[in-house]
């Protein structure tokens, strides 16, 4: 799975780049709707934010990309955002434009599971059919996994280990245990993000999780490469490749193990 920044680099060259990866043995595309106070991001993915957000990017306009990406490309598309934006919006009226888009489903991570009563959230993903995903690391408890085995759908977000997104790329040492714990309450595959920013890295995630969540690493690509859509093609395909690859049947969003 990928992540791209609605608007960035701009908003058509971001339509470019996720056709690209849909051409680039991505079986999942996350779009997330930029925000002023990304606090789960690192500073690639925040300063991506604010160049979509100077730029005058709406949420009008990131339902526009998924609608007309959902019309181009035949690759599950998720909306990644923080709950201030859908709490602003509507959480109902969010939901149900998301899902008249063609979205896959919600990543969240802000939103914690007591916050339901007065929220609503996973009552309106369900309501129109969108996937919650949800989101946990290596400091999920126990009790919490249970609860949210019986929540979760389409699959579950795994932080590989503690900080934000980017920066520090050592994945935690412990991660097969961890991966594993999660596999004691949750039987949904099972997507691992922060920190993978290689093959090898891709590599590990297969060895113990359906899905390697790229993010950072793409949007680095971006900045400092004078051919980034030759060197973001080669790279996804490059990650990919070989054993541990996984491949999507087109439009079901449930991952197959190659």
């Amino acid at each position: 799975m990928t992540h791209i920044v609605a608007g960035y680099p701009t908003m058509k060259k971001c339509k470019d780049l996720a056709v690209l990866m849909a051409e680039s043995a991505v079986d999942f595309i996350e779009i997330q709707i930029p925000f002023s106070d990304p606090v789960a991001d690192g500073p690639t993915i925040m300063a991506a934010n604010q160049v979509a957000l100077d730029s005058g990017v709406k949420l009008a306009d990131c339902f526009n990309l998924m609608r007309e990406l959902n019309d181009t490309i035949d690759v599950p598309l998720l909306f990644m955002s923080y709950f201030n934006i859908l709490h602003h919006y509507g959480v109902d009226r969010f939901c149900k434009e998301a899902a008249a888009c063609g979205c896959y489903g919600l990543i969240v991570p802000d939103m914690p599971l007591d916050e339901e009563p007065n929220e609503g959230y996973l009552a309106a993903c369900k309501k129109y059919g969108l996937n919650a995903i949800q989101v946990v690391s290596p400091l999920t408890k126990d009790e919490r996994l249970k609860k949210i085995a019986n929540v979760a759908s389409g699959f579950v977000y795994c932080v590989s280990r503690f900080g934000t997104t980017g920066g520090n790329t050592k994945l935690n040492d412990d991660l097969a245990k961890y991966l594993s714990r999660v596999k004691n309450y949750i039987n949904l595959p099972l997507a691992v993000g922060f920190g993978i920013s290689s093959k090898k890295d891709v590599e590990m995630v297969h060895k113990n999780a359906e899905i390697a969540v790229i993010g950072s690493k793409v949007i680095s690509l971006i900045n400092d490469s004078k051919n980034y859509e030759r060197d973001v093609k080669d790279f996804l395909e490059f990650c990919a490749g070989g054993e541990g690859g996984i491949r999507t049947p087109a439009g079901t969003g449930v991952p197959l193990q190659v």
